[in-house]
């Protein structure tokens, strides 16, 4: 049964499942769109070279960020159980959470990198940490190791 609380795991599920698409499409939209999305002129140039390894290297986060995905939305009921539900949503949480804050000492140590790009895809990051960390926490009593 759904409950209120679990509109943050849903949320969460769902930005992860953006992202996921979004890196797809960073993949069709070929080095254009790897530079604009901020993956750096080393990936747009190998894109470029019809290289693999962009390819591959988006592939693999956007397998996580779909495995990530699953996690939430199977916390909230949506999905069947997965295996280590709690530790999962938890290092997944702090994931999030890090690369969110990882502008702070971009700031204090390189304040010239900081970027437009590299505020908004921090805040935006955070915010996905953000649903995953309420979500997981509204949600602990039933994600033991015994099913609820």
């Amino acid at each position: 049964m759904l409950l209120p609380r679990d509109v943050w795991l849903i949320a969460a599920g769902t930005l992860s499942s953006i992202a996921a698409l979004l890196h797809l499409g960073v993949i069709a939209g070929g080095p254009a769109w790897y530079r604009f999305f901020g993956a750096g002129e080393r990936m747009a140039r190998l894109a470029e070279q019809g290289s693999l390894e962009p390819t591959l290297i988006t592939l693999g986060i956007a397998l996580v960020l779909g495995i990530w995905a699953a996690y939430a939305f199977a916390a909230a009921g949506l999905l069947p159980r997965l295996p280590l539900m709690r530790t999962a949503l938890v290092v997944i949480s702090a994931v999030y959470l890090l690369r969110g804050l990882a502008l702070v000492p971009l700031l204090v140590l390189k304040p010239e990198a900081a970027t437009t790009f590299a505020w908004w895809s921090s805040l935006i990051v955070l915010g996905y940490g953000v649903a995953y960390a309420v979500g997981t926490w509204l949600a602990w009593p039933r994600l033991s190791v015994v099913a609820a």
